[in-house]
């Protein structure tokens, strides 16, 4: 009985690699060698010396020698036995031994067994004999050649040893005497019995089931190579997820200290050990005495970077598809006192209006010139084509910006001719109120008095007992007076509602503080007292209804899927309730709600008497409005009210808005306008003006109209919903883009021009909570890729992790960890 021993992994791991250096020596070039290594220890087999003898003059004797005591006989040519992986590949010895072409030639065939009906008889002695396709089932290892009428040993033809003896069933001509293949001593059985054939059936079967289990060493190295990348790939993306994490909640990733012994290592490694704690993997690779835990500041900064950038190519990707877009730019200074421009894309894609951030660069120039170039080269990087395909341009007012001959939008438009420049929209609206409220000196007082008692009551003391008294008064939640905006005018209206919510609270408070000895604050309290009377209620109601309906309005122009016709729309509608209000009818009601509130807070009505002022002789004549250094007036009564306060504030703020944002001679607004389904003069000729600013076909566009107005009739009359926007003719006329190309291309302008530069505004927020001042000596690029990640948080948690390693695996510089 044999016995099996195989070499120890080390031995037969060193043995592949040696094989492989010569195999990559011969070849010049990668080739796979899989070696399966066994050796045989065959014991005293002096009895089976010979593979058989026979009685007849046709049979053959053959004598193979003695084997040696116990001796190790490794299986195989060349002391390896070869296995491959690729059938295409034939190993270096696998050889082709004696034998007609009929019969197997390599390894891979398998002994080569026809079944016929009749197989071809011979003459021994005096009897025909023929081959018997049972002996097959007894003995696996013959294989017959039709050509030879004769026999062959499968296993010693391939699998035998360089040095074992000759057999008639390696031989060219094979064994054919049928009389004698059932001798005992001789034939098949003789032939099995022999040590060499023992050894050689050994080897194949061996060589079976390393095929058949995949356990050769090539497989084994491939398995053990492709666990550690499948490793390498998890631990990989789990620290790109903690980055991500991170980044879009906009948590600070590293500590003061990262060291072993420190106790505060930063959220990014505090993470890693807590997940490290429920998943061995990671445990692992934290706790290896290696400088490749990929934890570094290098790497994290590499990480964010191509994560960043998936989310960028992402946003290029749906402009280029889009083809017209706007951009949209502001500034604004971050803690360590550097400019920070922030762009933003507005397009069209998929059926909606997209205004998606594109970047933070500092700005080392803040002239014209400098944020020109900075905008254009932003756009180059990115590989958007500006030329042809920017259709506006969205700034605040700045000088800078918004300048007719050296500005930058002038600049811009010297290079793309088609980016039509937008003020702000929102901006315009916060210049419409700070005008008006300046242009009347009672509202401008009311503003600083409001601003007064927001200080006043922000004092610990003051703040404790505003907040029993209004429990007392009110009981649930409590409400603050807000700190009032110097840009945010619209925001304004939560302080004027707030406070008029609880003016009977307020009175109180300023009575009981005043009532107490302590000097400084029982006076700041008798003072604030005074001025709440009914003017400042007036006051009060007229702003917490006009800032109401303002701040509505800025609201709707701070939204991205606004588009200028509807922010037209919105600010018509505006107007005309401010001239609602500006009626008999509406003040009264007001005037009514006035008296009731000065009823609650204790405040008289009765106006005061005061000595009669004498006008100038030399004015005679003039209509005086506010003589200089005349004190202010308080206007008690309904009439002086009426005529002094209220109206003068609406007419200032109709009259504002009229100015800043009617463009009655503007091609482009007028063009919008004709492509608002609810304008009057929607699909008029004012679109054909529009069409050739934007060098569109006209005569194309003039058949598409025609053919547009009748589509549209035949829909409406069959059930389809008015259209009520811009965006959804746009998307109306999406499936028929080919059919109605210019009038597609124009309705995409129209909704991609900018409204307002409220997205910047949003950006800078996430860059103050991202470079705070924890977070001063950040990085300008690290800066960037975690804006990109942190204001971008939707397509940035959808990112697809496989992709990041492809492109993480090319970016790295650092080959010592293998992901693919």
């Amino acid at each position: 009985m044999s016995i099996i021993a195989d070499f120890d992994q080390s031995t037969l791991l060193a043995a592949y690699v040696r094989s492989l250096k010569i195999n990559l020596h011969r070849h010049n070039g990668p080739q796979l060698i899989s070696a399966c290594f066994h050796t045989v220890v065959v014991p005293n087999a002096s009895n089976l010396n010979d593979e058989g003898s026979g009685e007849d003059e046709d049979s053959q004797d053959v004598s193979y020698g003695e084997s040696t005591n116990s001796s190790l006989l490794p299986v195989g040519h060349d002391d390896i036995s070869e296995c491959r992986t690729d059938d295409s590949v034939q190993p270096n010895n696998d050889l082709t031994h004696l034998g007609p072409d009929d019969i197997s030639r390599s390894r891979a065939e398998g002994p080569v067994q026809p079944q016929l009906r009749v197989f071809p008889k011979t003459l021994h002695g005096t009897r025909n004999r023929a081959f018997n396709a049972s002996w097959y089932l007894d003995n696996s290892w013959i294989e017959y050649s039709i050509s030879k009428d004769s026999v062959f040993c499968y296993a010693c033809r391939h699998y035998s040893l360089p040095s074992a003896p000759s057999s008639i069933f390696m031989s060219e001509t094979g064994f054919s005497n049928w009389k004698k293949a059932l001798c005992k001593e001789g034939g098949f059985k003789g032939h099995s019995k022999s040590d060499h054939h023992r050894s050689a059936m050994f080897a194949w079967k061996q060589h079976q089931m390393v095929m058949q289990t995949n356990t050769c060493i090539v497989n084994s190295i491939n398995k053990e190579r492709e666990k550690k990348i499948n490793e390498n790939r998890e631990y990989i993306k789990t620290i790109a997820e903690v980055l991500l994490l991170t980044a879009t909640q906009n948590i600070a990733q590293r500590g003061h200290r990262e060291s072993v012994d420190s106790n505060n290592k930063g959220n990014f490694l505090a993470i890693l050990e807590q997940i490290a704690k429920h998943d061995p993997l990671i445990e692992k690779r934290m706790n290896a005495y290696s400088n490749a835990k990929y934890t570094s500041k290098g790497i994290q900064n590499e990480i964010i970077e191509s994560l960043a950038e998936m989310v960028q190519a992402d946003i290029v990707k749906e402009v280029r598809e889009s083809e017209v877009f706007s951009i949209i730019a502001d500034e604004t200074r971050d803690l360590q006192k550097k400019e920070q421009v922030s762009l933003v894309i507005r397009y069209y894609y998929n059926g909606k209006i997209h205004e998606s951030f594109l970047d933070f660069r500092r700005a080392d120039s803040l002239d014209a010139a400098g944020l020109t170039t900075l905008i254009i080269n932003c756009l180059e990087r990115h590989g958007l084509e500006y030329r042809t395909n920017l259709v506006g341009q969205g700034y605040d007012g700045a000088a800078v910006m918004s300048g007719k001959h050296s500005g930058v939008c002038t600049r811009i438009q010297d290079v793309a001719k088609y980016a039509f420049y937008v003020h702000c929209n929102a901006h315009c609206l916060n210049l419409v109120i700070v005008d008006s409220v300046r242009s009347v000196s009672d509202a401008d007082c009311f503003f600083s008095l409001l601003q007064k008692l927001h200080s006043f009551m922000s004092g610990s003391y003051v703040h404790t007992k505003w907040l029993e008294i209004q429990r007392e008064m009110y009981g649930g939640h409590s409400r603050e007076i807000p700190r009032l905006s110097d840009t945010r005018w619209a925001c304004r209206y939560a302080a004027c509602h707030n406070l008029l919510d609880r003016l009977p609270a307020v009175v109180r408070l300023l009575q009981e503080i005043g009532l107490e000895r302590n000097g400084d604050r029982a006076v700041d309290a008798h003072g604030l007292l005074g001025q709440i009377d009914l003017n400042f209620i007036g006051l009060l109601v007229t702003f917490s209804k006009v800032l109401g309906q303002s701040k509505f309005l800025s609201d709707m122009l701070q939204s991205p899927s606004l588009d200028l016709a509807a922010a037209v729309s919105l600010v018509d509608a505006l107007l005309d309730t401010l001239q609602h209000y500006r009626t008999d009818a509406f003040f009264n009601l007001v005037w009514a709600e006035i008296e009731k509130i000065a009823v609650n807070c204790d405040v008289t009505m009765e106006k005061p008497e005061k000595r009669q002022s004498v006008s100038n002789k030399r004015l005679s004549g003039y209509l005086v409005t506010t003589p200089t250094g005349e004190r202010r007036i308080d206007h008690h009564d309904k009439e002086s009210f009426q005529k002094h306060v209220f109206y003068p504030v609406l007419d200032s703020m109709m009259g504002e808005l009229k100015r800043r944002f009617s463009k009655p001679n503007c091609k482009i607004m007028k063009g919008i306008q004709s492509l608002h389904p609810q304008s009057s003069t929607f699909l008029n000729e004012d679109l054909l003006g529009f069409a050739k600013i934007f060098d569109s076909n006209v005569e194309d566009l003039a058949h598409e109209l025609h053919q547009i107005k009748r589509v549209l009739e035949r829909k409406e009359s069959s059930g389809m919903k008015r259209l009520t926007t811009l965006l959804e003719l746009v998307n109306f006329l999406e499936p028929f883009k080919e059919v109605f190309h210019e009038l597609f291309r124009l309705g995409k302008i129209a909704v991609v021009i900018p409204v307002s530069s409220a997205s910047c505004e949003r950006s800078f927020s996430a860059l103050s909570l991202i470079k705070n001042h924890l977070r001063t000596t950040m990085g300008d690029d690290r800066l960037n890729h975690l804006g990109v990640l942190s204001i971008e948080s939707r397509r940035a948690k959808s990112l697809d992790m496989n992709e990041f390693l492809k492109r993480f695996s090319v970016s790295h510089k650092n080959r010592r960890i293998v992901l693919f």
